[in-house]
């Protein structure tokens, strides 16, 4: 592929570009106001950059995909292995489906002041969550694994909502946490899958 034309013809565009915006008057305190836009924008970008490069801050690296018309048939988000788990880690990992109009399961018990680890997914439209009186509020994204780390920081009743407009019964999507004192909550026992001997 040959680069040179290419070249030459942006540079002839961008020098007609030039030259009319020259031929164009402007006034001093209409320059000023250009000159402050373009500073405002150059300090946002900055401030965009630094956040990127020195504080980590970034758009989520991790993409997770699922089919969303096979949940039930995975074996991650299968009935049986919703709701709060325990890993050989110790880490507690709650998995969730959002589906028109709930999210199942429908109540949860958790630890307080412990890390807990949300996986959501969507079973058919885009659906929001969001725990009110925390820091917790995400997208599901059909097609797609949703995950947040989070905790709460002390015993008590949360409402789970959907902030989404997902359909006529969007009001009535919730589902409720209860976070229970660390030191009362019981991990829960995992019944052993069909087939499985005891």
């Amino acid at each position: 592929m040959q680069t040179k034309p290419l070249i030459q013809k942006c540079g002839h565009v961008l020098r007609d570009c030039c030259a009319q915006f020259n031929a164009v008057h402007i006034d001093n305190l209409e320059r000023k106001w250009i000159a402050i836009s373009m500073m405002v924008i150059a300090l946002l970008v900055g401030i965009i950059t630094i956040d990127a490069f020195f504080h980590g801050v970034n758009p989520p690296g991790k993409v997770e995909t699922i089919d969303s018309a096979s949940l039930h048939l995975g074996k991650e988000f299968a009935e049986d292995n919703l709701g709060v788990d325990v890993n050989d880690k110790g880490e507690i990992i709650i998995r969730m489906v959002a589906g028109r109009y709930s999210f199942f399961p429908k109540h949860i018990d958790v630890p307080a002041e412990t890390p807990l680890t949300f996986r959501w997914v969507s079973m058919d439209v885009l659906h929001g969550v969001h725990i009110p009186m925390t820091n917790m509020s995400t997208m599901i994204v059909p097609g797609y694994v949703a995950e947040i780390t989070t905790t709460f920081p002390k015993p008590g009743e949360y409402p789970l909502l959907c902030n989404e407009y997902c359909g006529l019964g969007h009001n009535h999507m919730w589902s409720n946490i209860s976070v229970i004192a660390k030191e009362d909550w019981q991990a829960p026992v995992k019944s052993p899958a069909k087939g499985e001997q005891q």
